[in-house]
Order: structure tokens, then C-alpha cells, then sequence
């Protein structure tokens, strides 16, 4: 019966149009195990479960190995974006950043942010944005360590 290898064909077809989908090598795997179905199953067309139980093992087999092959070829470190790209970044101090009253601007990037630190920092210096709490940036004196090594 020829018609089951048509049907592994379609199968691993679609799991390869699936992976185009969605990253990390998991359909690929379906797709190797589905092919390998087809191949037994014009050896033996009427042997349903054993293509059935080879397909599961050798996609069982597939998944762990890709995945530590997909960890190896991606890329781990994902662009910061949005507020998240500010930390780290120097700005200069706008308005004098006070401890005891809370109050105290930067500007970094061209944008005015309300600061604060753990010490008081004067009008002009430089400082780097270590987090971020709500609309406000908290800083340290002197600029990021990447800027300073250069």
C-alpha cells in the first residue's frame, strides 16, 4: 500500500513548513522521524504501528540532539530595547541629585529623567545608569565601565 508513504511524505512536509515557522529545530526532528516512517513504509505498508513507534523513536531520539546543536548555532544575547537599553548608559546630571529630598534630573540620550542616587551628585557629572524604578533612573557617579576602558 503506497499510500502510506505519501501519507509520512505529507507528514514531514508539513513539519518542514511548520519549522520555517517557529525557531529551534523541534519540527525538523518530526520531520526526519516522519521521513523515516515512509522509508518502512515501503518495506512493510501494512505495518502501521511499528512506522507509527518509528517515527516516535526517531524524533525522541532527534530532539535532544538538535537542541543542544540549535543552543550552539543561536544567538543567546538579545538586543535590550525600549527603558531597558538605558541601563548601563552614561547621562550628565541636570539638576543636582539629592538624597535626602529625592530630587534630581539626568539627560541621557536627549531625554530629561528624574534620578537618583545613593550619594549626592552636582550639576554637570557624568554618571551611569545602573537600574530603573518606574520614571526613574538610579545612578552611580562616573561613566559605564565599557566607556572607561576604551
Amino acid at each position: 500500500m503506497e499510500t502510506m508513504f505519501w501519507i509520512w511524505m505529507a507528514a514531514a512536509l508539513v513539519f518542514l513548513i511548520v519549522e520555517i515557522g517557529v525557531p529551534g529545530l523541534i519540527f525538523v526532528c518530526f520531520a526526519v522521524g516522519a521521513v523515516g516512517a515512509a522509508v518502512y513504509a515501503q518495506i512493510a505498508p501494512e505495518d502501521y504501528m511499528v512506522q507509527t513507534g518509528l517515527f516516535a523513536v526517531i524524533s525522541i531520539i532527534l530532539v535532544p540532539m538538535t537542541r543542544k546543536f540549535a543552543k550552539r548555532i543561536s544567538n543567546d544575547s538579545a538586543q535590550k530595547s525600549n527603558i531597558d537599553a538605558l541601563i548601563n548608559q552614561p547621562a550628565i546630571v541636570v539638576k543636582d541629585i539629592d538624597t535626602l529630598e529625592g530630587i534630581g534630573q539626568v539627560r541621557i540620550q536627549g531625554e530629561i529623567w528624574s534620578a537618583r542616587a545613593d550619594s549626592i551628585i552636582a550639576l554637570g557629572s557624568k554618571v551611569t545608569v545602573v537600574s530603573i524604578e518606574g520614571n526613574h533612573l538610579n545612578v552611580r557617579p562616573g561613566l559605564p565601565e565599557d566607556s572607561q576602558k576604551k
